[in-house]
């Protein structure tokens, strides 16, 4: 079984927050959300949730707590806010709902981003657990947004699965754990 057979059999369920005072004025068109609901859906994961908010503390909290302890999803990607302009908060806002961090996450993007620009030692994105959902911080760019989710794609089943709570071994190889 592949990795995107595995993931529709667990039914894993997503959300896709867009981050962006333009995009929630209907004064932007938001490119970068689509943009992860596509490769997310490429991989078997269902997104169910999407919005746009704006770059403000208490709405992305909001957001965030609702579709983890209402809708019970298991992964929410937000796109923007990362950066370090004054109204860049999305990474303070999802800390502030997070049971625990996962750092690797974030450096693993950040690594793979620096050979492309230098731009990417700006970005403040993190991932983190809130209850049984993944939560991860993309930039805002529909650009930065394909770069940095497809570092991760590979990974979301098995965190997936363990923030669930599956009890296998994680020591195996890659095509084992996939298959």
């Amino acid at each position: 079984m592949n990795v995107i057979e595995k993931t529709l059999r667990q039914g894993f369920c997503c959300g896709v927050l867009t981050v962006s005072d333009k995009g929630s004025q209907g004064e932007r068109r938001d490119t970068s959300g689509p943009a992860i609901v596509e490769m997310l859906e490429s991989t078997g994961l269902a997104v169910i949730a999407t919005a746009i908010v704006p770059d403000r503390e208490e709405a992305i909290r909001e957001t965030l707590v609702q579709w983890v302890d209402r809708l019970h999803l298991n992964l929410i990607v937000t796109t923007g806010g990362t950066g370090v302009a004054p109204s860049d908060v999305t990474p303070e806002a999802t800390r502030r709902v997070l049971d625990r961090e996962v750092p690797g996450i974030g450096e693993a993007m950040r690594g793979a981003s620096l050979s492309k620009t230098p731009h990417a030692m700006l970005s403040r994105g993190l991932a983190g657990i809130r209850n049984t959902c993944l939560i991860i911080n993309l930039p805002g760019s529909e650009r930065a947004v394909r770069e940095n989710l497809e570092v991760v794609l590979a990974a979301l089943p098995h965190a997936l699965a363990k923030i669930r709570g599956d009890e296998a071994d994680c020591g195996g190889s890659l095509s084992e754990t996939s298959s």
